[in-house]
C-alpha cells in the first residue's frame, strides 16, 4: 500500500466504555468522574470546551453592577460619595478574568491528562450504537448526550436583518451599550437589564408575557420595583411587531397586548434573552431510535432516553428533566448517570428539588412546589411568611426589601420555599436540605441559626408554623394542669 493510501485510510473505530457528546458543565462532569474511575472515555466537542459562557458573564456583570450600586447607596450609611465612573476596558477585563478562571478545569489538556480521548467536531448518530465525528467512528457501550442549549431568536419580522447580542456575545463586548434593548423577561434578561442599568446604560426591557412569569408573583413584584428604581424601563405584555435598523442602532416596534397604538423603541444595541432551545438538531437522533421534542431529548427519571444505551443530561434533556437547567443540575445529572452506567444503581431525578436563583438585587430563589402547585397537589396547605424588615442584620445593612415564603402541608412538611431578598440564593441552601431529608417546619424551628445573620429569617418563618398551637384549648388545659405541680 502506498504512503498516500495509508494517509487517506480512515482511522480505526474507537470502542470506549463511555462516549460523552458535549464538553459543557454537564459533559465535563460525567467525563471527569468516569475517567477518575479508570473508565475509558471519549469526549466530543464541536465548539468551546467548557460550554456556554453566558451565565458566567452575567454573573460577572451583575457583581460589577452591585458594586456600582453600593457606591451610590453608601450615603444611606452617612458616607459621602459621588456617582461611580465605569471604565469600559477594566470592566471587560473583569468579565474575562471570571471566564478564564474556569478555563484550566475545562481544557482539552486536562481531560487528556486524566486519560480521556478528546475529539473536536460535530457528532452524529448513524445507528443505535455508533456515532461518527468526521471520519472517526465511535462504538461505545454507553453514550451521554450533553450538548446543552442555545439562544434561538424569536420569529419577529426583521430580527434576522439587524445585529443583536446574546448573553454569551455580551461577554466579549469592549464597550458598554449606551442604550440597550433587552428582549426577554426571564431570569437572564432581568439580570442583564439590572446590571447594565447600574453600570450606566439606558435599558429598556421588553417581555411578551409577564416578568419572570414562572416565579411567585408576590416575589416578582418586589423585584419589579427594584428594576424600576434602578432606571430600567419595562414593557410587559408587549406585542412585538418588528425589528429594524435605524440610524445609530436598532429599533423595536411594539404594541400593547390588546393591539393598541404602535410604539417604536430605539437603542444602540439589542440583546436577545428569550428562551433557549436544546442543541440537538445535528445529532440525527432518529437513526439511533432516540425520541425528542421541542423540550429536548425525552428521558425518564433515570435520565435514560428511548435508546437504553443513551442518556441525556443538562439543558438538552427533556421529558422528566425538562426545564431544570443550570450548573448544579448538570452535575446532579452526571452523578445519577454514572451511578447507573458504572455501578448499576438506579437513581431518580426530582426536578422539584432543584434550587433556582435569579442573579439580581434583591435575589430571587425558589425550591420545591409553588403555592399554586401545592394547592393543586396537597390540598390543605399552610403559607407562612417572614419579612426581612424584622431582621437586625437586614436593618443594619439597609437590606429590608423581601421575605421568606414557606409552603407546608397541614402537618408542617416542607413542600416549597420562595425567598426574595439579599443573599436569597445562599439562604435557600438550608431549605434544600430540609426538602431532601423530609424535615418539617417544626424541625427547622428547632435549628440554632448563627446570630446576627439573615439565616434567622428562615428560622422565624418556620417558627410561625407553631404560633397557632399556642391558642389550642387542649394545649392550654395541659399547661394549666402541669402548673398545679409547681
Amino acid at each position: 500500500m502506498s504512503e498516500g493510501a495509508v494517509s487517506a485510510a480512515k482511522p480505526m473505530a474507537l470502542t470506549p466504555d463511555l462516549c460523552v457528546i458535549g464538553a459543557g458543565t454537564a459533559g465535563l462532569a460525567v467525563a471527569t468522574a468516569a475517567a477518575a474511575f479508570g473508565v475509558s472515555v471519549v469526549l466530543v466537542e464541536r465548539d468551546r470546551m467548557g460550554g456556554h459562557a453566558g451565565s458566567s458573564a452575567v454573573m460577572a456583570l451583575a457583581a460589577a453592577g452591585a458594586r456600582a450600586q453600593a457606591v451610590r447607596e453608601a450615603r444611606r450609611f452617612g458616607i459621602v460619595t459621588v456617582e461611580p465612573e465605569v471604565n469600559d476596558a477594566q470592566l471587560h477585563d473583569h468579565v474575562q478574568r471570571v471566564l478564564s478562571a474556569a478555563a484550566p478545569n475545562a481544557s482539552a489538556e486536562r481531560m487528556k491528562a486524566l486519560g480521556a480521548t478528546v475529539i473536536a467536531g460535530e457528532a452524529r448518530f448513524i445507528s443505535r450504537s455508533t456515532v461518527v465525528v468526521g471520519e472517526q467512528t465511535i462504538k461505545a457501550r454507553r453514550f451521554v448526550i450533553a450538548t446543552g442549549a442555545r439562544t434561538v431568536p424569536p420569529p419577529i419580522p426583521g430580527l434576522d436583518q439587524v445585529p443583536f447580542l446574546t448573553d454569551a456575545s455580551l461577554a466579549s463586548a469592549t464597550r458598554r451599550p449606551e442604550r440597550l434593548i433587552v428582549l426577554g423577561g426571564g431570569s437572564t434578561g432581568v439580570a442583564i437589564a439590572q446590571a447594565m442599568a447600574r453600570l450606566g446604560s439606558q435599558v429598556t426591557l421588553v417581555e411578551s408575557g409577564s416578568l419572570l412569569e414562572h416565579d411567585d408573583p408576590e416575589t416578582v413584584a418586589i423585584l419589579r420595583r427594584a428594576l424600576l428604581r434602578d432606571g430600567v424601563t419595562l414593557h410587559e405584555q408587549a406585542h412585538v411587531l418588528r425589528a429594524q435598523s435605524i440610524r445609530g442602532g436598532v429599533g423595536l416596534a411594539i404594541a400593547g397586548a390588546d393591539g393598541g397604538t404602535e410604539q417604536m423603541i430605539e437603542g444602540t444595541h439589542m440583546l436577545v434573552a428569550t428562551a433557549r432551545t436544546p442543541a440537538i438538531d445535528m445529532l440525527d437522533l432518529e437513526l439511533a431510535g432516540i425520541a425528542s421534542d421541542t423540550g429536548g431529548i425525552r428521558v425518564d427519571r433515570g435520565l435514560r432516553s428511548t435508546n437504553a444505551r443513551v442518556y441525556a443530561i443538562g439543558d438538552c434533556a427533556g421529558g422528566a428533566a425538562e426545564g431544570a437547567g443550570g450548573g448544579q443540575v448538570a452535575e446532579e445529572h452526571a452523578r445519577l448517570v454514572l451511578r447507573h452506567a458504572l455501578f448499576r444503581q438506579r437513581g431518580r431525578f426530582d426536578a422539584t428539588a432543584v434550587p433556582r436563583v435569579t442573579q439580581t438585587q434583591p435575589e430571587l430563589a425558589s425550591l420545591g412546589l409553588s403555592e399554586e402547585q401545592a394547592r393543586a397537589k396537597a390540598g390543605a396547605i399552610r403559607v407562612l411568611r417572614w419579612p426581612y424588615a424584622e431582621n437586625e442584620r437586614a436593618q443594619a445593612g439597609h437590606e429590608t426589601d423581601g421575605f421568606v415564603k414557606l409552603i407546608t402541608d397541614a402537618r408542617g412538611k416542607v413542600l416549597g420555599v420562595t425567598i426574595v431578598g439579599a443573599r436569597a440564593g445562599d439562604l435557600i441552601a438550608t431549605w434544600a436540605l430540609a426538602l431532601k431529608t423530609g424535615m418539617s417546619a417544626a424541625n427547622m424551628a428547632e435549628l440554632m441559626m448563627p446570630y446576627p445573620t439573615l439565616s434567622e429569617i428562615s428560622k422565624r418563618a418556620a417558627t410561625s408554623f407553631l404560633v397557632p398551637l399556642a391558642s389550642k384549648p387542649a394545649l392550654r388545659r395541659l399547661i394549666g394542669f402541669l402548673r398545679r405541680f409547681g
